[in-house]
C-alpha cells in the first residue's frame, strides 16, 4: 500500500487557530483556563516584555527537589535580574566565535554518519543523521569523553518521551509524567556535577571550561549554574535541530520543485530552512505568566493568569507575511518567532542554523534525489511536546 504525503497531527490544530485568529486573536481557552495568542504583533508583544509576562512559574505548582536543582541556572525560565546575569556569563564561554569554530567538526561529523549508510538506498534519516549529530556536537563542545555520549542520547530520548501528555493534561498527568524521568533528571545532575569539577581542577580550552572562567563584575558561575545550562544546552540544542533536520526533509518531499532548486544552488539552503522555521516550529507554544493586570487584543487578563504565546499562528499571520500559507523556500525576509523574541531569543539559534546548513549540503552532494518513503509510515513525536519526527524513512538515488 503507498502512503499518502506524511501530516502532522498539530496541523489540524493548527487550522483552527488559523480560523480562530481571524476573529478573536486572543482568547480565553475555556478548557484549561489558558489565555491563547494567535497574532503576531500580540505574540511579539508578550516575549518583549518580560516585566509583564514573566517566564518564572516556580510559584504556580510545586517542584520537585530534582528538578529544582537545574532550575537553578535555566535562564529561559528566569526574569531579570537573574536572567541578564546568568545570559550574560554564558554568553561570554558561549560566543558566536566559539560556535563558528565548530563548522569544520560538524562538517567531519556529518560525513561520517552518513558513511554509516552509503549504499544503502533506504534509511531512518532521524536514526542515521538528524539525531545522532546535534548530541555529538554538543557532547564535544562541552569535552564529554566519547564513551560517555551514549549517556546524552539516552537522557535525551527519556526527557522528550512524554507520550501520554496531552496539551490539555492535568496536573495529576504532568506530575506523573515528571515522576518518571526523575531519575533521569538525578543522573544528569551528578554527572554533570562530576564533569565540572574535573574541569575546574584540569582548565581545557573546551566550553566546560571556559563556564567555569566565565567572571563579570567578580561574579562566576556556580557549579549547579552550569549544570543548568548544560540541560537547556542538551534538550533544546539537541531538540531543535533535530526537530528542523526531519521537518526540512518533509517540507521538501511536499515540494520537489524547492528541493530540486535546492540541489542545483545549495547557496538557497540557509532562507529555505528559515521557511521550514516558520512553517513548522519545533514548539508551537511558549509559555508566560502576567504579572499585572494586562489588555491584550481588546481582552483584559488578569494578574497571573496563564497565556500561551502560539508561535505556529503568529509565523503565518498575513498582516506580516505575504501568501502566508504557502511554503515560499526563497522567503525573504522572514521575521518569524520560532527562536523566540526579546531577551529569550534563543542563544543557540546560530549552532542550529549551522547544522542544519551542513547537513542539507551534505545529502545535496551525495544524492540527486532524496524522498520519504511511501511505504513505510513516518512516526512523529507527541504533537504536545514538540513537532518533528521520531522516524522518517527515506529513498535516497545516489549522484
Amino acid at each position: 500500500m503507498t502512503l499518502a504525503p506524511p501530516r502532522y497531527a498539530f496541523e489540524e490544530r493548527l487550522d483552527h487557530w488559523i480560523d480562530r485568529r481571524g476573529v478573536e486573536p486572543v482568547y480565553l481557552d475555556e478548557e484549561n483556563g489558558m489565555w491563547r495568542l494567535l497574532d503576531h504583533a500580540t505574540v511579539s508583544r508578550v516575549l518583549s516584555e518580560p516585566g509583564t509576562f514573566s517566564s518564572d512559574f516556580s510559584g504556580l505548582a510545586p517542584v520537585q527537589e530534582d528538578f529544582e536543582a537545574f532550575r537553578t541556572g535555566m535562564f529561559l525560565t528566569m526574569d531579570p535580574p537573574n536572567h541578564r546575569k546568568l545570559r550574560t556569563l554564558v554568553s561570554q564561554a558561549f560566543t558566536p566565535r566559539t560556535v563558528a569554530g565548530l563548522e569544520p567538526r560538524i562538517h567531519q561529523i556529518t560525513e561520517e554518519l552518513l558513511d554509516a549508510v552509503a549504499g544503502q538506498r533506504r534509511f531512518d534519516l532521524v536514526e542515521a543523521l538528524a539525531y545522532p549529530l546535534p548530541i555529538l556536537v554538543i557532547a564535544e563542545l562541552l569535552g564529554i569523553p566519547a564513551q560517555d555520549r551514549e549517556l546524552f542520547e539516552k537522557w535525551a530520548k527519556v526527557l522528550f518521551s512524554g507520550d501520554q501528555l496531552t496539551e490539555n493534561s492535568t496536573m495529576a498527568e504532568i506530575e506523573a509524567a515528571l515522576q518518571m524521568i526523575a531519575p533521569t533528571i538525578r543522573e544528569m545532575n551528578e554527572y554533570m556535577l562530576a564533569h565540572i569539577k574535573y574541569h575546574r581542577a584540569n582548565p581545557s580550552d573546551g566550553l566546560t571550561s571556559k563556564l567555569c572562567r566565565a567572571s563579570v563584575d567578580g561574579e562566576s558561575l556556580a557549579d549547579q549554574e552550569m549544570v543548568g545550562f548544560v540541560a537547556l544546552l542538551l534538550v533544546a540544542g539537541h531538540i531543535t535541530t533535530t526537530a528542523l533536520i526531519g521537518n526540512a526533509t518533509i517540507s521538501l518531499d511536499r515540494h520537489p520543485a524547492a528541493a530540486a532548486a535546492l540541489r542545483e544552488d545549495p547557496s538557497g539552503i540557509p532562507v529555505a530552512l528559515e521557511e521550514v522555521l516558520r512553517c513548522l516550529p519545533p514548539f508551537n507554544e511558549l509559555g508566560r505568566r502576567t504579572t499585572t493586570e494586562v489588555e491584550l487584543g481588546g481582552r483584559t487578563i488578569p494578574a497571573n493568569s496563564i497565556i500561551m504565546a502560539n508561535i505556529a499562528s503568529a509565523n503565518r499571520d498575513p498582516r506580516v507575511f505575504a501568501d502566508a500559507e504557502s511554503f515560499d523556500f526563497t522567503r525573504t525576509p522572514n521575521p518569524h518567532l520560532t527562536f523566540g523574541h526579546g531577551i529569550h531569543f534563543c542563544l543557540g539559534t546560530p549552532l542550529a542554523r549551522m547544522e542544519g546548513r551542513i547537513a542539507f549540503e551534505a545529502l545535496n552532494r551525495r544524492y540527486a534525489g532524496l524522498s520519504v518513503a511511501r511505504s513505510e509510515p513516518v512516526e512523529f513525536q507527541n504533537p504536545a511536546m514538540i513537532v518533528s519526527v521520531r522516524k522518517l524513512p527515506v529513498d535516497v538515488v545516489p549522484r
